[in-house]
């Protein structure tokens, strides 16, 4: 591994070592009990215990190589300067980390639907590896440019959205042609559901971009956006087990690698994921969503991301509408998205990222709960 004191500037943090044990016992024995629950065994070819491992270790591993290639390529992260001051010390850390573990989660998921499996849900789980794949282009698209143009500026925020919207609508169009006509009904709590119609495909790549937007703006702290990705996609994963068991496994295989890159990304992380892995976390978590037709699910589990998000829209909305005759409006909070906010209010990333871990893993099992009672 790329020495952390010297990549980045920043001493070792002892409590980043014990978050990642804590974090992978928590989805081990998460994982264990859902498929226990479920009557299946370890080593069953529907476990979400052996994809989950399996995709940890590999990701683990192949970082210790990734790491410092992206080093050696110069793939140094730009910390913008309006950030907390305390981020700027992370200048330099290699970006990109997506295309080391995005890839581990496709390929396991595809081998293992169409072989283990075989081909159990193959065309669904095909569906949901390359709207991933799509968006983690679109993520390393940006972080290419800011690379390149060694500034924080990437692609123009109207382009990124013209793209992610293109492979929402794209995926929208695969869900048209091959889902049945109930794929446009949301089931909600007690047995309701809204059927939307026309209005689901506008709705769906809503979801799509919201979704891998809010994935995006978690990703400032060490460990933050994938910890809770992974603790989100393994509940994700138990909620379509019953219907869909390629998603499951899908689902554990992408919690499995974000398991495995917290590995080299927690505090001090001596690797980012960049906008090419929080996309396609973000693109992930909606495919599956929607495809199995668990959008109230997948919004509980995503509490985090939803909060984030709202955070941002609120600091910029509040600063419009108290701009005062010099142009200057005040602030909501001491600065979006909420992970700043807590930080510069004195609680350490180790903190927040401990905090979150705790919330999204009461969301996952409050939304699984919900499932198995309606």
């Amino acid at each position: 591994m790329v020495d952390a004191k010297l990549s980045s500037g920043r001493s070792l943090n002892p409590t980043g070592p014990r978050l990642l044990t804590l974090l992978t016992i928590g989805l081990s024995l998460g994982a264990l009990i859902l498929d226990w629950t479920a009557g299946r065994s370890l080593i069953s070819d529907f476990s979400m215990t052996l994809p989950l491992l399996m995709c940890a270790i590999i990701t683990a591993a192949l970082g210790y190589w990734a790491v410092p290639l992206l080093q050696a390529l110069k793939m140094g992260q730009i910390i913008r300067e309006e950030g907390p001051q305390s981020h700027l010390r992370k200048a330099g850390t290699p970006t990109m980390g997506g295309l080391f573990f995005v890839p581990v989660a496709v390929v396991v998921a595809l081998l293992w639907s169409g072989l283990v499996m075989r081909g159990q849900d193959f065309g669904s789980v095909l569906a949901v590896c390359l709207v991933t794949l799509a968006y983690a282009g679109v993520g390393w698209l940006d972080d290419w440019q800011i690379v390149r143009r060694r500034s924080n500026k990437g692609i123009s925020p109207r382009t990124k959205l013209a793209l992610q919207m293109g492979v929402g609508a794209l995926f929208c169009l695969w869900l048209a042609c091959t889902q049945s006509a109930s794929i446009t009904t949301i089931n909600l709590p007690l047995g309701l559901a809204i059927p939307l119609g026309f209005l689901f495909w506008p709705f769906a790549v809503f979801v799509q971009v919201a979704e891998s937007n809010a994935t995006n703006l978690t990703d400032g702290v060490d460990g933050l956006a994938a910890g809770t990705c992974a603790i989100a996609l393994l509940g994700l994963g138990a909620i379509v087990g019953p219907t869909a068991p390629g998603l499951m496994v899908f689902c554990a295989c992408m919690a499995g690698t974000c398991l495995g890159f917290v590995v080299h990304n927690r505090n001090p992380a001596t690797v980012f994921m960049g906008d090419t892995g929080s996309l396609a976390l973000g693109g992930a978590l909606a495919a599956v969503g929607l495809l199995s037709q668990n959008v109230w699910g997948l919004f509980i589990i995503s509490g985090i991301f939803f909060i984030e998000s709202v955070s941002v829209i609120a600091q910029v909305g509040y600063y419009k509408a108290t701009k005062d005759g010099n142009g200057i409006g005040k602030r909501l909070l001491k600065m979006s998205p909420y992970h700043n906010h807590l930080e510069l209010s004195g609680w350490s990333e180790t903190q927040i990222v401990g905090v979150f871990y705790l919330m999204n893993g009461l969301l996952a099992f409050l939304s699984l709960a919900m499932k198995m009672g309606r």
